[in-house]
């Protein structure tokens, strides 16, 4: 029996939904976790507790796509800049207009699906975090930007690719990790 890896890794569940896999919930941490605890508790959390989005259904099942991103390599970037659309996730800490410290982030990703720049990128970030004045270049510069590479391994499966899995689960009434889960070994 080969299960996956336990080690701690600060990590982002995203769940997908439909032909068009549209985003219905994305929820992470940066501090690293062991990742059986994490995948339970952020499995739920990004499921269920995304303020973006509905909770999900059992309806919504046979729809849904999850996938799992390991986050590695955290550097602080000289400026908000200094990263690579499509390489790099980015979280960004800013003061907001009533002097109040925050922080968003994107899954490197996000900005190349959505065909943002870097600007687009930071401002959006910037809006995501609720900062709600006029963004301005001066303002860009004040942002604390970290950057970084997340685990090329990033796994994406399908709720009939779990459901057809699960088979491979249970043996003898053991509890296996599914061979999809093999490569974090």
């Amino acid at each position: 029996m080969e299960l996956f890896t336990n080690d701690p890794y600060p990590l982002f569940v995203t769940w997908k939904t439909g032909r068009d896999k549209r985003l219905c919930g994305c929820i992470g941490t940066f501090s690293a976790m062991n990742l059986h605890s994490g995948l339970r508790e952020y499995t739920l959390t990004s499921a269920l507790k995304d303020s973006r989005f509905p909770p999900l259904t059992r309806e919504e099942l046979p729809k849904l796509f999850c996938s799992v991103s390991l986050l590695t390599n955290f550097e602080d970037a000289s400026d908000y800049l200094d990263w690579e659309v499509g390489v790099h996730g980015i979280r960004i800490e800013f003061i907001n207009e009533k002097g109040v410290k925050r922080t968003a982030t994107y899954l490197p990703e996000v900005a190349k699906e959505q065909d943002w720049d870097q600007i687009q990128t930071i401002d959006s970030l910037l809006r995501k975090g609720g900062f709600k004045a006029p963004i301005t270049s001066e303002f860009r510069k004040s942002i604390k930007l970290t950057r970084a590479k997340y685990r090329s391994e990033k796994v994406t499966i399908s709720y009939a690719e779990y459901i057809a899995s699960r088979q491979h689960c249970f043996q003898n009434g053991t509890l296996h990790a599914p061979p999809l889960y093999n490569h974090y070994s």
